[in-house]
């Protein structure tokens, strides 16, 4: 976001996106909870500040353009009734933030028709850094498409703190000694976070964090654009 501090239109709907993106997630997380009959179907689904936002992931995405919710840990989440279903609690909330940039990405679509050649070359990047030039409503609507999916596509990764870690484990019958050793030092001890906060700071003028969503993000803006 700091990137787009010169674009105030820009700054705003990436800040609107990544606050969206945390709601989203929390409440995806918890109604997916709900149904595959994980969590108690009376808890609430509202989001709660100190269990949804990460101050890490808040930083990342400051600096970055993308960052990340709160760490769901993997003991939190019961297999007894299937890894698929323990999966699916994972996917929520990268699956529900997509599906929002796609619906905002068409009521962009809708709402202005933009034809414009410059937008089919733009990257996801671009947008996360303010490198764009529109109008104060096109760049607006625009940053928060981008901001949602930079959101979802980052959280697949599957690296702790992310969501996709918790995929990756899910996906094991019977994690091994591998993967319990790469739990402990990237969770436990914190590297994930130590990896992903060097990947937003370096390189400076285009931080690493920034490939993946751009090697997957531009699929979706191609189909947009």
């Amino acid at each position: 976001m700091l990137f787009a501090l010169g674009q105030p239109a820009a700054f705003a709907g990436l800040l609107i996106g990544f606050v969206l993106a945390l709601l989203l997630r929390a409440v995806a997380i918890r109604l997916m909870g709900k149904w595959a009959g994980l969590t108690d179907r009376h808890d609430s689904v509202r989001p709660r500040l100190r269990e949804d936002v990460d101050a890490f992931g808040a930083v990342a995405a400051a600096v970055g353009g993308a960052g990340w919710g709160k760490i769901i840990d993997v003991d939190e989440v019961p297999r007894w009734r299937g890894r698929g279903r323990a999966a699916l609690v994972f996917a929520a909330g990268p699956i529900f933030t997509i599906v929002a940039a796609q619906v905002v990405f068409l009521a962009f679509r809708l709402f202005y028709g933009y034809d414009d050649a410059a937008f089919s070359f733009l990257s996801p990047s671009d947008v996360l850094r303010g490198q764009f030039e529109a109008t104060f409503d096109v760049q607006l609507l625009l940053s928060i498409a981008v901001g949602l999916l930079g959101f979802g596509l980052l959280s697949l990764l599957p690296i702790p703190p992310l969501d996709g870690f918790g995929l990756l484990w899910s996906a094991q019958r019977n994690p091994g000694r591998g993967m319990q050793g790469y739990r402990l030092w990237f969770q436990e001890k914190n590297l994930g976070v130590v990896v992903l906060l060097v990947c937003c700071f370096f390189p400076l003028s285009y931080p690493l964090l920034l490939v993946p969503i751009d090697l997957l993000g531009g699929i979706f803006m191609q189909i947009w654009g």
